[in-house]
């Protein structure tokens, strides 16, 4: 019992104790304690700044230990009206140096603009020392950009976190090269002064803009126009609901992979939106671990709860470290003393007192615990201290998942450690890629062959050489596409009233970012879209028609005579040859009737039917006929058909070399004029094609300078002189394009290139028609049909490029990449590919020309005749053996040398042996060396002449 008495008697002695020492700590606080004068000026709204400096002080007076008492006077400015701020600044100033109480310091919590800049002024112009938390970097503040030495000591500026911020965006573009930009901004944020410094120095196209407050319609309509400047990478910078509103008002297909949306925050919480299916990037900032326990402790016991937290708690440090740095600055004797202070009237424009305050070195070297995180203060002498001077802190970088209106997985995947050019910390590199935009530009064209055509293997649909330029390019600049073709199949013209069609209408209202094809680069097109370096040569117009056929035939040399003729020759061939033979046979002169008068001739010829037939064919080659008859009948008959052959023969090579030569001439159009002078053919572009609007501008110049000349000529006050001068026979201005423009549209233009090609195929020698066209167009139809040919030269030539819209980026890109692929002779590997090797060239016969010769079709049938008669010859060979081996042919002998043995003619009857009838045979007579002499040396006794 006396134990527990002694034990109790000790404890309440040790309370006494501490009382008494608390008591006397607080005596000594309250007689060392500093009284500090301070001049609070907070914006309108800036809710977290005006509650910190409450709590500030609150928190001063239960912590009697800092020995620090401060007296605010507060202001609140106006963001709208500068002079009535000035006027409240000045009258609060002027009162309280009356009071003998002139401000310490200037706390100044306005963030931009005129309200800001009103501060500053006033400050600066008084000297007044003063901590800004302005938003703004190393310039931004006007009216200290230009502050001398002493001044830079004590204009003090620190940056609010919701300045840092944005600079996240910076080094996400960075990280992930994102090429452009929309930055939506709620009013949390201010951003007047970021739209030059933010991402300055970086390849990004970028726009920064207040979200729409309006409504949902209007925040559509918003994005729908940052779509249309070729954007697809948007940040949202807000609260909470801001981000909400952006994401709900967003269509569903700009969360395709093609689109990047990063949600960047300074307030704690998670989204929420009614999207169905959305993958974002999502920031928010997070306290330092060491300094939760400080943070929560101001939130419950000084009820430190303004949203958002990281803005309450830098302005609570801001606003502390302030107040400390003063009650150091007169504890150690280092503020001025009886500083003069003059009012707003007394100053003159240079009578700023000079100042010997040093407020930068103190508030630098205070060492108090922060709330959230640390501040990040300029130490070094040399170099500015307002515009690099911030808190540092943390902010988380995770992937968040919206299913279904709620937010289904947040995943962690680094962070960003706030500061004017710090670089992101990834953790999971592969969801940082995945969060990335796809470049993916939007591609119309127009199928025309080589350039594009429809492919269902190819990895896009289409194939051809802008497909393999375009994917060159895409290598290069690094993006993806969509390529479809425009709904009318046109490049792109310009009606009456200027409204345009095709590819070039898809630029101009941003449904199109890449025009591509065989587009010329036309005056017109390049005002209201831009064009890329030329990727092709120049390419003009030129006209296409069927090839002329003639028709080939083996025995073309037989259709140079009609066939009445042939069979008039063959008559006389036949008539000729029998008279022959009939004049031999009854003339006494012949050989045949008088060889006893012709039998010393080294050459006897007897003309009997067979030799006539021989001797008239024979007569009408080179070789010649041979011996001619003797009889003078027979002669006058071969000179006859010798003349009449020779006639024949000149007249038939004659025929034929013309009859060659003619269905082998060029086509009677060789040129354009040839085509304007005629009227047989019937000639066209296609309609809305770049050819119409060339002669259709041609035909419209030639009737301007025909009005103005007929103006001229017309005009009453020029003087008889003058006018004479005017006066010609002739029609001055030719008017060749307007009557090939009547002459087209009176052949109805063709819609399309498979009709002109049609039309084209079905000419015929009364109803001809050419097509004039792209002169790649008409080469290529060519090189893939071999009833079509190119006609003449190319005319109103221009190149080939890619479009895209007026202003785009890609036009720099793409240039840059084209050059490229120049040097390296890409182009030129394309030209071979769908050129020279392309699958589609057709194998057609070499068509014939002037020059060449007659073609094997032409003249093969001559070479049939030889096979044909050697044919007959083999036959007649075959048919002369079997004559000679299987029939029977009776000796004939010479009966003159015959000494007939009768008896041995006789068989075993008595009789002469049967088929033997004149001469002698045996081995006796097979053995002689007698020759073989004519059946009659003389005329027999029983001969009597037929005249």
């Amino acid at each position: 019992m006396i134990l527990v008495n002694l034990q109790t008697f000790k404890i309440v002695w040790l309370v006494l104790l501490l009382w008494q020492l608390s008591s006397l700590s607080f005596e000594v606080s309250a007689q060392t304690s500093q009284n500090i004068n301070v001049l609070f000026i907070n914006e309108v709204n800036n809710e977290p700044a005006a509650k910190a400096v409450e709590v500030v002080l609150t928190y001063l007076k239960k912590n009697m230990q800092y020995g620090v008492s401060v007296q605010l006077d507060s202001i609140e400015a106006n963001k709208t009206d500068a002079k009535v701020l000035l006027e409240a600044i000045c009258n609060k100033y002027a009162t309280s140096i009356e009071k003998k109480q002139p401000p310490h310091l200037i706390l100044d919590t306005t963030k931009s603009d005129i309200v800001s800049e009103t501060v500053k002024s006033f400050t600066q112009a008084l000297g007044l020392p003063t901590i800004s938390a302005s938003y703004g970097q190393a310039g931004d503040l006007r009216q200290w950009r230009d502050l001398d030495d002493s001044k830079k000591k004590y204009l003090l500026q620190v940056m609010p976190p919701a300045d840092i911020i944005p600079e996240v965006i910076r080094s996400i573009v960075r990280y992930l090269n994102i090429t452009n930009a929309a930055i939506l901004y709620d009013d949390t944020f201010v951003m007047d002064h970021k739209y030059k410094s933010l991402l300055q120095n970086i390849q990004t196209r970028h726009v920064i803009i207040a979200i729409a407050q309006e409504g949902q319609r209007e925040r559509a309509e918003q994005i729908e126009k940052l779509r249309n400047l070729d954007i697809n990478n948007f940040f949202i910078l807000g609260n909470i609901k801001s981000i909400s509103q952006v994401l709900e008002s967003v269509k569903p297909a700009y969360f395709e992979r093609n689109f990047a949306w990063h949600a960047i925050t300074q307030f704690d919480g998670d989204i929420s939106s009614q999207r169905d299916n959305a993958t974002i990037m999502f920031m928010k900032p997070l306290a330092y671990t060491q300094f939760r326990d400080r943070l929560g402790m101001l939130r419950t016991t000084y009820n430190l709860n303004e949203e958002p937290q990281l803005s309450s708690a830098f302005y609570f440090d801001l606003a502390l470290r302030s107040f400390l740095t003063i009650k150091e600055m007169l504890q150690n004797g280092d503020w001025p003393k009886n500083m003069e202070y003059l009012n707003c009237d007394d100053f003159q424009g240079g009578n700023t007192p000079d100042r010997k305050v040093d407020l930068r070195q103190f508030f630098t070297k205070i060492n108090e615990p922060t709330s959230y995180g640390t501040f990040d203060l300029v130490t070094q002498p040399n170099m500015d201290f307002n515009g690099h001077s911030y808190m540092k802190f943390e902010m988380d970088i995770s992937v968040l998942q919206i299913r279904g209106g709620s937010s289904v997985n947040s995943k962690s995947i680094g962070s960003w450690t706030a500061g004017l050019d710090s670089p992101l910390t990834v953790r999971d590199e592969e969801q940082m890629k995945n969060l990335t935009a796809d470049t993916v530009y939007r591609i119309f064209t127009v199928l025309q062959a080589p350039f594009i055509m429809r492919d269902e293997t190819a990895p896009k649909g289409y194939k051809g050489y802008c497909i393999d330029l375009i994917n060159e390019i895409a290598a290069i600049v690094h993006f993806d596409y969509t390529i479809q073709e425009v709904e009318d199949g046109k490049f792109g013209n310009m009606d009456e009233n200027g409204n345009w069609n095709g590819i070039v209408k898809k630029l101009i209202d941003k449904q199109a970012d890449i025009g591509l094809g065989s587009m010329s680069v036309m005056a017109e097109r390049e005002i209201v879209i831009d064009f890329t370096v030329p990727y092709y040569d120049l390419v003009g117009i030129t006209i296409m028609m069927q090839r002329p056929s003639s028709p080939s035939s083996l025995f073309k040399f037989l259709t140079v005579l009609e066939t009445n003729v042939w069979l008039c020759i063959l008559a006389a061939y036949f008539f000729t040859s029998f008279l022959m033979w009939v004049f031999d046979r009854w003339s006494p002169y012949s050989y045949q009737n008088n060889r006893e008068k012709y039998k010393d001739d080294e050459e006897k010829r007897e003309f009997n039917l067979k030799e006539c037939l021989w001797f008239c064919m024979t007569s009408l080659t080179p070789q010649g006929g041979g011996e001619a008859p003797k009889n003078l009948s027979g002669r006058l008959v071969a000179a006859t058909w010798w003349l009449f052959g020779f006639i024949i023969i000149a007249s038939y090579t004659a025929n034929l070399a013309a009859f060659l030569t003619v269905s082998r001439l060029d086509t009677p159009v060789e040129s354009l004029d040839d085509l304007a002078k005629q009227y047989k053919i019937l000639y066209a572009p296609l309609n809305g094609s770049s050819a119409m609007t060339y002669f259709e501008r041609m035909a419209n110049i030639e009737q301007m300078f025909y009005e103005i000349w007929k103006d001229l000529s017309l005009n009453d006050s020029l003087t008889p002189l003058e006018r004479s001068k005017l006066a010609v026979w002739d029609y001055p201005v030719s008017d060749k394009y307007t009557k090939m423009w009547q002459a087209m549209q009176e052949a109805v233009l063709p819609l399309t290139l498979d009709e002109a090609v049609a039309r084209v195929r079905n000419s015929t020698t009364a109803t001809g028609f050419a097509f004039l066209g792209d002169a790649t167009d008409i080469r290529y139809l060519q090189l893939t049909n071999c009833d079509l040919q190119v006609v003449g030269e190319e005319f109103s030539r221009k190149p080939y490029a890619i479009a895209v819209q007026q202003g785009s980026h890609l036009k720099d890109q793409f240039n840059n990449a084209i050059l490229t692929l120049l040097n390296k002779r890409q182009l030129e590997k394309l030209k071979e590919k769908w050129w020279k090797n392309d699958e589609a060239q057709a194998k057609c016969e070499k068509p014939e020309d002037q020059s060449d010769g007659i073609s094997i079709q032409n003249i093969g049938g001559v070479f049939i005749v030889i096979f044909v008669g050697i044919g007959m010859a083999c036959v007649t060979l075959v048919f002369e053996y079997w004559w000679y081996r299987y029939r029977k042919n009776p000796r004939i002998i010479d009966v003159i040398e015959a000494e007939v043995d009768r008896s041995n003619l006789k068989d075993h009857h008595g009789k002469l042996a049967d088929g033997v009838i004149l001469g002698n045979s045996g081995e006796k007579f097979e053995k002689s060396n007698a020759a073989l002499r004519p059946r009659f040396n003389q005329y027999p006794a029983t001969f009597k002449p037929r005249f």
